[in-house]
């Protein structure tokens, strides 16, 4: 995402604004009337990030299915499985200020600020992990349907703690990270699906590699 970094990056993180007022390659911004269009190229990106109101105004990630992906067919789920293997993955997530939160009186609410997450899905340790994870949790997709939580939370952690000099706000501060996941929903036409009718569908892996 910035300049600099290697093609063969593995995880990156900037803040929304940041990213928005200076896009990486493959993304566009348009201005209009109350909003800000970004517009990405779906050749080399994923992106799952719902419209969000920042600070400066509505954000609108054109054509993003948000956070939750739904297929309804073996072949959708194939190619969002190829997707996810080839391309960089986005997500939205938030990183909340602790410290700020505790001086707060009232207790309720962080300080909270959003930030763009970068996962190079097609690292060799990332495509693994990830085709691992959707193999385990995601054994048949025929007649069955299933709701399954791509968690990157340890990735996100890991690579903090080793490059939290490349946020200078987030140096010395405690953060309580949130949102750190999309999810993949596949939703079958079978007229009895029992395991999505009792909750025993829902699944989740995590992706924790981040550079080392």
């Amino acid at each position: 995402m910035r300049e600099n970094i290697s093609s063969r990056f593995v995880l990156d993180v900037m803040k929304l604004e940041s990213f928005v007022n200076r896009p990486p390659s493959g993304f566009t911004v348009e201005r209009r009337s109350g909003c800000r269009l970004l517009k990405w190229d779906p050749e080399k990106s994923c992106v799952f990030i719902d419209d969000i109101h920042s600070r400066e105004g509505k954000v609108i990630f054109y054509n993003s299915p948000g956070r939750k992906i739904t297929v309804r067919t073996l072949g959708e789920y194939t190619d969002l499985r190829r997707q996810l293997t080839l391309k960089t993955i986005y997500i939205l997530v938030f990183a909340y200020d602790n410290t700020k939160g505790q001086e707060k009186s009232n207790g309720d609410v962080l300080a909270a600020e959003y930030y763009v997450l970068a996962i190079n899905g097609s690292h060799p340790m990332i495509r693994w992990e990830m085709e691992r994870g959707l193999d385990k949790t995601i054994s048949s997709v025929a007649g069955e349907s299933y709701t399954v939580d791509v968690d990157v939370s340890a990735a996100l952690q890991g690579w903090m703690r080793e490059n939290s000099q490349a946020l200078a706000d987030l140096k010395k501060v405690e953060r309580t990270w949130k949102d750190t996941h999309f999810t993949i929903k596949y939703r079958s036409d079978a007229l009895f699906d029992f395991p999505y009718w009792f909750g025993f569908s829902k699944r989740q892996f995590k992706v924790s590699y981040h550079g080392r």
